[in-house]
């Protein structure tokens, strides 16, 4: 069979296949409570057969979030609704897994579909955080310095939110250290000039990003996974490396955390991405190879075959899927096809498998 449509253990949790949908913000929640939209989103992913669908970056306090319309769980009012979603997942033979996010400077902004571009007084812009008081570009407002008082209630956000995610019947939580949001933000030299405990040296710059992991592991079952997102490179001169990437994923191995999920780029807006079809890829290769550790490749995969080629050459073990997931809700059972591959598909679709 197909390494594609291969069963993968994590602790204890079997995923039927090596397809994840990957976190997409939908913008579409208010106060962070979630709605028929992210039931029916996510929902239909694990109808189309996907193995692991992991819910959008999920904002651990109000100010964590990119726009007013980001999901959250800094409440437990939160859960009943996220209850209603996993159950339905579970309910398909797929894991819901969660990504627990805080936006640090890029929070405060408009969804993509209303220019994107930061929240002013009247829309009810809110002070952003980072850890050192530099705009993410131009055009932005500058963030605050985060103090160490402030440093502290995210960690205490972080392991607060996965302590929910767990109530909410999550099975997988991904620390989101990528993309430019807060973590990243700390662990990037382009965005980082501290010189306390957490600035300078590469030991420091890391450090928030161990004591979050570290913290949600105190409240996380240890028999669930937990993956880690980053971004690889900043693909800029004196930022953030592949090879920075492979020492960090060597701690979080150390730490226990069962998979690195290995995106690029968001921290620097010039930066020069040479995006195109599996340019992320290397990536999670040399992460891989390099820490020993197992990695997730995402990144333009659009095609069966090229999904397939990632596992049997050996350059990841999960395909993290986004904008093909947008596209084709029910990619795995197409790609099943493909491949030559029968898998089942729902009762309730079975008349239209071929």
């Amino acid at each position: 069979m197909a390494l594609l449509f291969q069963p993968l253990t994590f602790k204890s949790i079997t995923l039927k296949n090596r397809l994840v949908v990957s976190p997409m913000c939908q913008y579409s929640a208010q106060d962070g409570f979630a709605n028929d939209w992210h039931l029916v989103h996510l929902g239909s992913r694990a109808v189309g057969g996907a193995a692991l669908i992991i819910q959008e970056a999920t904002a651990v306090s109000p100010e964590g979030r990119i726009t007013p319309a980001d999901l959250g769980i800094w409440s437990d009012e939160h859960i009943p609704f996220l209850q209603r979603i996993t159950s339905f997942i579970t309910g398909q033979g797929s894991v819901p897994g969660i990504q627990l996010a805080h936006a640090g400077r890029k929070a405060s902004h408009r969804a993509p579909w209303l220019g994107g571009d930061s929240l002013n007084h009247e829309e009810g812009a809110w002070q952003t955080v980072a850890p050192s008081a530099l705009s993410f570009s131009d055009d932005t407002p500058a963030p605050i310095e985060l103090d160490t008082a402030g440093i502290k209630k995210v960690v205490a956000d972080f392991k607060a939110a996965a302590q929910r995610a767990l109530q909410a019947g999550y099975k997988v939580v991904e620390i989101h250290a990528a993309h430019g949001y807060l973590l990243h933000e700390f662990y990037s030299p382009l965005s980082n000039q501290r010189t306390d405990e957490y600035g300078g040296s590469f030991e420091n710059r890391i450090r928030l990003v161990l004591e979050v992991t570290a913290a949600v592991q105190e409240v996380w079952p240890k028999d669930l996974p937990i993956f880690v997102r980053i971004s690889a490179t900043d693909w800029t001169e004196g930022g953030w490396t592949g090879d920075d990437s492979v020492q960090l994923a060597i701690k979080l191995k150390e730490m226990g955390v069962d998979l690195v999920d290995c995106s690029t780029g968001g921290n620097v807006p010039a930066a020069k991405i040479p995006a195109g079809p599996l340019y992320q890829v290397a990536y999670a290769e040399q992460v891989k190879k390099g820490a020993g550790i197992a990695t997730g490749a995402v990144g333009i995969i659009t095609q069966a075959s090229e999904a397939e080629a990632i596992l049997q050459n050996g350059q990841a073990d999960l395909i993290i899927i986004a904008r093909e997931f947008l596209r084709q809700p029910y990619f795995p059972l197409h790609a099943a096809k493909d491949l030559g591959v029968d898998i089942e598909w729902p009762d309730q679709y079975k008349r239209a498998k071929r």
